[in-house]
């Protein structure tokens, strides 16, 4: 008779009397000893006391200063995870939906005047207009300035328009550029804060770049300069179409538009060498393009100090619209810029000299424009630009 081994193998069982209960006990141990036990059989041998039969072990991961159990571990690895995208997908909704902010509170009348004023400037642009110019009814316009006249033949396209005509008027055009040059010099925070920095920067180049059309900029040494494109003078009859005799939008003009030149200018020279040198401290952050301007503003200083007379002849167009009384007061008004751009001493001591002021009329108190700053009298601005360097010191030290 045979039975089924416990440990697999089979094992004769015999009724024989002389196998006593030990022997047979015996038999089994030795059996099971010379049987390799599979993993299984093991695992149910190790167990503790109350293990249950081939249960698997708890893994455990070892962070070095604690060991914990892997589920737990990796449970609460999960839940940190999943909260940090879950909390940062509700970040990202809430920075994407747009959200309601108060109104900035309107800005003083100060600064919408500022705004208005220089959108003039805007408007009055002459040639091909930026797309940001800001004014949508102006477009390009007298794109042929310069070229249409036999005797200039080159480009005088750009700058500013003088008023509701399109008269380019460089005198008074210039006067401009330094004025805003140095506003911008002594209020450049100011124009920051208010988002107009960058606006009267390009206004001002719009006019320097013009300004150096009008003459040769590459040269050390000039013989004439350009003080006006178009006309205005209706009262010698003529019939030839001129910016007053028609009246239309600078856009519509077609027909040819003269220029006129100088040889000896003195005053109108000073004015644009006084709006180069301002705008070269302005654009001090553009090397080259500071540098050229302080080159063109030398030659027009030197151009205007040589070839003495004023820009505006008796009967001249420029004597009709912007007349000039003298050119002392713009050799003191340049000087100072040019002393300020360059920091050569000489220009300082041109602008100072004793002679100059009094021709300029800085002891005429009669005048009844006396200490009016105007386009045409330059000198009550100088004086104020050089007070600080000359007059500073003596009233602190008293």
């Amino acid at each position: 008779m045979f039975g089924r081994d416990p440990w697999g193998g089979p094992l004769e069982i015999s009724n024989a009397d002389s196998a006593t209960d030990d022997d047979r006990s015996r038999d089994l141990d030795r059996a099971a000893l010379m049987r390799q036990l599979d993993e299984t059989q093991q695992s149910w041998l190790l167990a503790g006391p109350g293990d249950q039969a081939g249960k698997k072990k708890k893994k455990y991961v070892d962070l070095g200063c604690v060991v914990l159990d892997r589920k737990i571990f990796m449970w609460t690895v999960g839940t940190i995870l999943g909260l940090g995208v879950f909390i940062g997908f509700i970040m990202m909704i809430v920075k994407l939906v747009p959200h309601k902010r108060p109104p900035p509170p309107p800005p003083d009348q100060y600064t919408q005047a500022l705004h208005k004023a220089l959108m003039f400037f805007n408007a009055q642009r002459s040639g091909p207009l930026p797309k940001h110019n800001g004014v949508s009814w102006r477009g390009n316009s007298c794109m042929k300035d310069g070229l249409s006249d036999s005797t200039v033949r080159r480009s005088l396209v750009g700058g500013f328009y003088d008023a509701g005509d399109a008269i380019k008027f460089n005198y008074p055009m210039a006067w401009s550029m330094t004025m805003l040059s140095w506003s911008v010099i002594e209020y450049k925070a100011k124009y920051e804060a208010i988002g107009e920095l960058d606006h009267i920067k390009e206004l001002i180049k719009w006019g320097t770049d013009y300004i150096l059309k009008t003459f040769n900029s590459s040269a050390d040494t000039i013989d004439r300069i350009v003080a006006q494109v178009g006309l205005g003078d209706t009262s010698k009859g003529s019939s030839q179409p001129n910016d007053h005799y028609c009246w239309m939008r600078p856009e519509d003009i077609d027909y040819k538009r003269p220029v006129t030149e100088c040889h000896s200018c003195s005053d109108l020279a000073s004015e644009m060498a006084a709006a180069l040198a301002a705008a070269s401290i302005v654009f001090k952050d553009s090397k080259t393009y500071s540098d050229k301007l302080v080159k063109g503003a030398k030659a027009l200083y030197k151009f205007g100090r040589l070839q003495r007379g004023r820009y505006s002849p008796n009967g001249s167009d420029q004597a009709i619209f912007y007349n000039s009384t003298s050119y002392w007061d713009e050799f003191v008004w340049g000087g100072a810029w040019m002393y300020f751009a360059t920091g050569n001493n000489s220009y300082l001591t041109i602008a100072t000299a004793p002679g100059m002021a009094k021709h300029a009329g800085a002891y005429w108190f009669g005048s009844p424009n006396y200490g009016v700053f105007t386009w045409d009298d330059k000198l009550p601005g100088a004086q104020f630009l050089l007070y600080p360097r000359f007059f500073s010191a003596g009233c602190d030290s008293s």
